[in-house]
């Protein structure tokens, strides 16, 4: 079975690479810039006549599409090709649903999509890191058993995905990966209260997040979880507070709003009783409560 990639970007180069080492054959590819098109080339050791002049050069001469542009262009992608029946058309958007590929499925082509729950920065951090992932399916009958052997060649494990799931699969993904950026990006703000730089400060706490991960992985949820919450520490919890009431108010409000998460956690794990969880919930909510009439920390409503 032929294989062809539309958009050379960083999902559609990990693709190439992985597949390629898989044994699968990559027959087609193009992409809006004909760079980016001739480093996936190079990058997935393929001959350079792989590379086409158009989209429907790719459809033409691949049985089986991947559909690897940014989200916003794979509605104008399918529209612009003639597909045929007996063609598969994949998208690998975390996001989108079927209903994107209507116009390949009136057409005769099977259609699904193929999303890999990992992170990709760089091209070759992509390569890298899809050995491993987890590859989430939408898709029927014999298609979806092509997609399933394509997630073992990759070395990752599938999950199966109904319609209308995508929008919860993409927002969790989001908040784990994407949001843990920014919340460390928080944290490392903090140490410029103590003189120390951003370079410095994210040094010295990837350990401590590795760490987390790490008891995350062996322990589970919630036994990884340590802490203040976790103990019922309301006295530090208060010195964390007044803290960032003063050095960093633009984050109170997320402080608050984690750590009332967390209780429930804390709770789970039985490190902590009913009296700590109310406690700990009236000091938060309260905070809450005052900064946003106050208008003094509460961000969003300042913007």
């Amino acid at each position: 079975m032929r294989i062809g990639i539309i958009g050379a970007g960083t999902v559609g180069t990990a693709l190439a690479v992985g597949l390629t080492r898989g044994g699968y054959q990559i027959a087609a590819v193009a992409s809006r810039n004909r760079s980016s098109a001739t480093h996936l080339v190079k990058t997935a050791l393929l001959a350079e006549e792989t590379i086409c002049l158009s989209l429907q050069e790719v459809a033409d001469n691949a049985e089986f599409i991947f559909i690897t542009t940014p989200d916003d262009a794979i509605a104008v992608v399918v529209d612009e090709i003639n597909w045929h029946p007996g063609q598969y058309v994949v998208h690998c958007s975390g996001a989108d649903s079927l209903d994107v590929l209507e116009p390949a499925r009136k057409l005769g082509a099977k259609v699904g999509s193929f999303h890999p729950l990992q992170t990709f920065a760089s091209i070759s951090n992509a390569v890298e890191n899809l050995p491993g992932s987890t590859f989430a399916l939408e898709a029927e009958g014999e298609l979806l058993e092509i997609l399933k052997e394509m997630a073992l060649a990759l070395r990752g494990r599938w999950i199966i995905l109904r319609s209308g799931d995508k929008a919860a699969y993409h927002t969790a993904a989001v908040m784990a990966s994407n949001y843990l950026v920014t919340l460390v990006k928080m944290s490392a703000n903090l140490w410029d209260s103590f003189g120390m730089p951003h370079d410095q400060a994210i040094h010295a706490l990837l350990p401590l997040l590795k760490g987390t991960i790490y008891n995350i992985e062996k322990l589970g949820i919630p036994a990884a979880l340590t802490g203040p919450i976790s103990r019922g520490d309301i006295g530090t919890i208060r010195i964390h507070l007044n803290t960032l009431k003063t050095q960093a108010p633009e984050t109170v409000l997320a402080y608050c709003e984690m750590g009332l998460q967390t209780i429930p956690i804390a709770l789970e794990k039985g490190t902590i009783n009913g009296r700590h969880a109310r406690e700990l919930e009236k000091l938060l909510r309260q905070t809450i409560q005052s900064g946003v009439e106050g208008q003094e920390y509460a961000y969003i409503v300042k913007k």
